[in-house]
């Protein structure tokens, strides 16, 4: 006889055998907890699943259905776990999708709530590193504006890779054979698996800080060859943000040629194998050596002719005449004084002459406009007892002085007739402030 697993009311077995309609009816919210409860006691709180995207739609949230050849399953991905991805899923992509089964209760139906897809297979890791590039060559990170300059001569070097890579070993020697001198100090790291990129970022944001004060002038991040997924710590996002944020210029050698990674793509400059970019980093001693012998050809060059130059002036100046004769110089000289004497003597009288003749046509001017000329004309003018100039009669009163100037002599006379001086009109009393303001008178306004 068969029972369901539990009584939708009391959790407890529910006999079967009963009749339907001798059952009490369930409401839709309890058939959708009577499911809830049997997805949640038998299926596993996150669950992986591989299928095949159809009907991707990109609306802030993802909604799409993973689908085989029996059965399609709906499924929600929220922003932000689709933000975290790396590229954007399209229909008949073969993936495994992680995350949890809910019912939803509002639209009745099952339904997968993706936090993390995987694509199927190493087609799959090259698309998601082209989704990659894709994001990261629009927010900048590959533009060459934000590369910094490669050091020419590099005193001390941090190489970031394994203690074990082949790819140290090829750094190593190429430097000892370039340039002695040259420090290399390792950061080492694992370069693949799991916890790779985030000890490849930890190094990078390490140097980043501390190396000015420990001397470093560049950074090289390198590994050797491998399969993408071997690779595949390098195209990370951390490690492309740690690049990109780095106060140093890092070199980046990553893989085989043919390979093509983020991290060399953000680098400030990528080399093709760890050989080529210690030879980028690495001064070539040989090569210095070459060009001191050449900078030192030409600077003698340089002197040579600068020293010729130098003769044939020499040889010049020898030529004048004044190393010939060295009088020559004193009797120019001389010659030049003469002649500027004999303009001092002439010109000094030819000016004074002049000085007298504008001092005699001032004089002569001055006398014709003179006061003297003009009582001589018959002009005359009248001063009272203290010398003052009378310019009318009022200034006179009976038995005032005064003083008659002519051309030959002066006339002293006393007033006897002088005209009647008109009464000065009487000044009123101007009231006082305090009179104004006082009763039964106006305000004033100050």
């Amino acid at each position: 006889m068969a029972q369901l697993p539990f009584n939708e009311f009391s959790g407890s077995p529910v006999d079967c055998s009963q009749k339907p309609a001798s059952r009490p009816p369930l409401s839709v919210g309890q058939v959708a907890s009577l499911i809830k409860r049997v997805l949640g006691d038998n299926i596993p709180s996150r669950i992986r699943v591989v299928g095949e995207i159809s009907n991707f739609g990109d609306r802030v949230h993802w909604f799409f259905s993973l689908k085989d050849e029996n059965a399609s399953l709906r499924c929600a991905c929220f922003a932000s776990s689709a933000k975290r991805m790396g590229f954007t899923p399209t229909d008949g992509m073969q993936v495994v999708a992680t995350g949890r089964l809910d019912f939803y209760d509002a639209q009745g139906s099952l339904q997968f709530y993706v936090d993390h897809i995987e694509p199927v297979g190493q087609g799959a890791l090259e698309l998601q590193l082209r989704a990659m590039m894709e994001q990261l060559r629009g927010q900048g990170y590959f533009d060459p504006q934000h590369k910094k300059p490669i050091p020419r001569m590099a005193d001390r070097i941090a190489v970031v890779t394994s203690r074990n890579a082949a790819a140290l070993a090829d750094v190593k020697s190429t430097a000892a054979s370039r340039w002695p001198g040259c420090e290399l100090l390792l950061y080492d790291v694992r370069v693949q698996g799991e916890f790779a990129a985030g000890e490849i970022a930890a190094a990078i944001n390490d140097l980043s800080q501390r190396g000015e004060s420990l001397g470093i002038d560049a950074i090289l991040v390198t590994r050797g060859g491998g399969s993408i997924e071997d690779l595949w710590a390098f195209n990370e996002r951390v490690v492309a943000d740690a690049l990109f944020a780095c106060r140093l210029p890092v070199v980046a050698a990553i893989g085989h040629e043919t390979d093509i990674t983020v991290a060399e793509l953000v680098a400030d400059q990528r080399c093709a194998t760890p050989t080529g970019a210690a030879m980028v980093l690495v001064p070539d001693r040989e090569a210095l050596e070459h060009q001191l012998v050449q900078l030192s050809q030409r600077l003698r060059l340089v002197l040579r002719r600068r020293h010729q130059l130098a003769q044939q002036r020499i040889k010049s100046i020898r030529t004048h005449p004044i190393f010939r004769r060295p009088d020559y110089l004193l009797e120019a000289s001389a010659q030049r004084l003469t002649h500027i004497q004999d303009r001092f003597k002439t010109l000094i009288p030819q000016r004074l002459a002049m000085a007298q003749q504008q001092i005699t046509a001032l004089q002569r001017h001055l006398q014709s406009v003179g006061p003297q000329s003009v009582l001589q004309r018959g002009f005359s003018y009248t001063t009272d007892a203290k010398g003052n100039i009378i310019r009318s009669v009022k200034q006179l009163k009976n038995d005032d002085m005064m003083q008659t100037v002519l051309a030959d002599g002066k006339i002293t006379s006393q007033v006897t007739n002088a005209p009647k001086r008109a009464k000065q009109p009487l000044r009123t009393k101007r009231p006082a402030k305090s009179e104004l303001t006082s009763p039964g008178l106006f305000d004033v306004v100050e």
